[in-house]
């Protein structure tokens, strides 16, 4: 148990916990702009092939 307590002790002194949630809230953000650039093209393209398609029945 002791050296668990040394380990923690020893993560939250040195720089790399800091640098993981960095990191961490990076990457979160980077995933949530993908996805609604993803959705955006999603639904620009839905309408494009809508609209094709309308035109086409007609």
């Amino acid at each position: 148990m002791k050296s668990l307590a040394l380990k923690v002790q020893r993560f939250l002194v040195s720089e790399d916990g800091p640098t993981a949630v960095e990191y961490a809230v990076m990457l979160a953000l980077i995933v949530i702009v993908c996805l609604t650039a993803i959705q955006a093209i999603g639904t620009n393209a839905n309408t494009t092939f809508t609209n094709v398609a309308a035109k086409l029945g007609s």
